[in-house]
Formats: C-alpha cells, structure tokens, sequence
C-alpha cells in the first residue's frame, strides 16, 4: 500500500476544503491517487444527501440580479436548514451567482436546467459547486424555485433576506426609485392580488350587495348610494389585499395605484417570495 504522507493530505485538503481526517481516508481508499481520491469525496455528496433527506429546510435566503435600467430582473430562493449557513459568504455567493447567471445567461425552464450551467468566470457547473458545499457544510440544501421577468421591474430583498419582491409596471420610468418603493411595499404589507378584478368576482359582488343595502337605509338618492358604495368598495379592496388599492406605505395620502399614475406608470404584476412559502 502506498504510503499516505502529510504533504499529500495536505494537498487534497487545500483542494477540496474538507477535513484532514477524510482526505486521508480518500486518499488511503485511493492508494495515494489524489484524482481518485477527489472522485471518492465527491460520491460522499449522494450519501450525505440521503441522510439528511428528511430534513426540514426552513431557513434560507432569496437573492435578486437587476438590470441597471430596469429592463429585466431575475430572483432564486435557496433553503436550508440552519440560519449561519442562509447568512454565510459561501450561501452568499453561491446564490447571486446563480441569480446573476439567470439574468445574464440564456436563461433557464427551471433549477436543474440552471444548476447545469457555469457562472461568469466559473470552472464548475452549479451543480458541481452545489455539491461541493454540501459535502463541506453537510446540511440539507435546496434550489427551490427562481423566476426571470421583463421590466419595467425593480427588486427588493428585505433585510433578514427571506422575503424577496420583484414589482413589475408598465410604462416608461424615469428611474426604478418608484418601482423599488413599491417593491419594499409589498414585501412590508404582503398584498396578495395586484388588481381588484383578481379577487373571486362572487366576493365581491357579495360585498357590493351588502354595502347597497346599507346605503339604501339611509334613504340617500341612488346616484349618492352608487358613490358611496364606490368608495366604501375601495377600502374593502385594500382590506383584501389588493396592491393597487392599498395606501401606499411610502405616502398614505394616496394609494398605490395613484402614486404609479402620477408618474406614467401602471402596475402589472408581483412575485412575492418568503422562504419556505408557497406565495
């Protein structure tokens, strides 16, 4: 058998950043082939994957690559099981490595299809550097989900880094300052439709039924009752959640919908991501 010299598991470690103890066992397994040895290390990634399986992954952190001008955007949520690891520099640019590819690369139908290519500057795949931390920090990690969207959109990431938004408009911004507030307001007030129609139209019909009725016993004409409804309507929108509707959290004095109009600009639609959840 061919002698194991400190040199050589120190060399291997340096490599693969995995502890002194295994580089040596790989390299005795081996018999001193430091290629092999590598080979062997990386097969510990399938069974370090299969004992933690069953793990819960409820921390994690959502990253999002922007064009400067607004254009396009990108977003990916990772998981894992513990928050040093969601908060750690090796999370930190594995992940905004992968949001940078998905806006700037050809794209991707869904996370293995982006796992299987390499970033600007990378030798590895992300699949292969995925595997490579797993076998390094052995926690369970997952590439849950990530989006791309055309603009105009800004992104915000809240400071805990588990919520992330991507606000997207139409219309010609003159910079992202709005769409950006707007994002923040999201992520803040949690909306959960951007238009009014979006809600279920019997709820609302329902809703418009009852406020009538009132109205009607006030003996009020009916072009004040249809006014009255209106504007009675409008905060039921917001209570239920309607992004437009809703009192803008950057200035209460109007809603969201009036700050986008005052600058050209109408609202489309949101992705709203908290880790671990589905909406």
């Amino acid at each position: 058998m061919a002698e194991i010299t400190a040199a050589a598991v120190k060399a291997l470690r340096e490599k693969t950043d995995l502890p002194m103890m295994e580089c040596k066992k790989a390299l005795t397994e081996a018999g001193g082939d430091e290629a092999k040895a590598i080979q062997i290390l990386r097969e510990m990634f399938k069974k370090v994957q299969e004992k933690r399986a069953d793990n819960v992954t409820a921390e994690g952190r959502v990253f999002i690559s922007t064009k400067p001008d607004g254009s396009e955007a990108s977003m990916v949520e990772i998981q894992c099981e513990s928050s040093p690891v969601a908060t750690g520099e090796v999370m930190q640019k594995f992940g905004q490595a992968m949001a940078d590819q998905l806006l700037n690369g050809p794209g991707a139908a869904d996370t293995a299809a982006l796992m299987a290519q390499k970033g600007a500057g990378a030798t590895q795949s992300f699949q292969e550097q995925y595997e490579e931390i797993v076998n390094k920090i052995r926690e369970k990690i997952v590439v849950n989900r990530i989006a791309r969207v055309q603009g105009p959109v800004a992104g915000y990431v809240h400071h805990d880094f588990k919520t992330g938004v991507l606000f997207i408009a139409s219309g010609t911004p003159k910079s992202t300052d709005l769409l950006k507030d707007v994002a923040m307001h999201i992520a803040a007030l949690n909306p959960v439709v951007t238009q009014p129609e979006e809600l279920a139209p019997e709820g609302i019909q329902a809703e418009r039924d009852r406020l009538t009725e009132e109205a009607r016993a006030s003996k009020k004409p009916e072009n004040i009752i249809g006014k009255m409804v209106d504007g009675r309507m409008k905060v039921f929108y917001a209570e239920q959640g309607v992004l437009t509707m809703q009192p803008f959290a950057k200035d209460d004095s109007k809603t969201v919908s009036q700050a986008l109009e005052e600058a050209g600009l109408k609202a489309v639609t949101f992705h709203r991501w908290k880790v671990g959840a589905a909406h």
